[in-house]
């Protein structure tokens, strides 16, 4: 069973010393705080205690550099659902790495992971072509690895859900529908 509680609490103590960051539990939309005089430690917050939301905000912050942590969001381009196919295609972009990064921390604490196109109001564009990249991207962090603080929060996660480590290829054996593979 997957607590949210349980999440935190890795995180927390992971992170909190070394990074001064928080995961917080948020009511709306996730959001990314750097530290500031009304709050003295970072808060990356994800939606409405959703293990999943949790796990792909911690992704965006383990892709982060420094200086990104410091602005709000990280200060990267977001257009909310309802894109258009151009946005849609950039939006897909950025997300291959974080959602890549997502699919790890799923696989170490043992919960299924859903890709997500995240634009239900706008153009939709093919859910399968963007999973094969996103896990085309995981081979790739597999192969070459993955900065300390990925590694850090990865083996964590491993250690108390139980899950073998290392992760390795064999765990992401990912295969598109049959009528998609020919386009892949």
């Amino acid at each position: 069973m997957h607590h949210i509680n349980d999440l935190i609490a890795i995180f927390e103590h992971t992170f909190y010393q070394s990074h001064n960051t928080r995961l917080i539990k948020g009511d709306c939309e996730p959001v990314y705080l750097p530290a500031n005089s009304q709050t003295p430690y970072h808060q990356i917050v994800f939606a409405h205690g959703f293990y999943a939301s949790a796990l792909h905000e911690i992704a965006h912050w383990l892709v982060a550099g420094e200086k990104r942590r410091e602005q709000e969001d990280y200060g990267y381009w977001y257009c909310p659902d309802g894109r258009d196919k151009q946005q849609q295609q950039q939006f897909e972009s950025v997300e291959v790495k974080p959602q890549a990064i997502e699919w790890l921390l799923s696989s170490a604490a043992g919960f299924n992971f859903n890709v997500s196109v995240d634009n239900l109001n706008g153009e939709q564009s093919c859910r399968f072509t963007f999973q094969a990249r996103v896990h085309k991207q995981v081979v790739e962090l597999l192969k070459h690895g993955v900065n300390t603080r990925t590694q850090s929060l990865l083996h964590a996660l491993s250690v108390f859900y139980s899950i073998p480590w290392p992760l390795t290829a064999s765990q992401f054996n990912w295969q598109p529908p049959q009528e998609l593979s020919y386009a892949l």
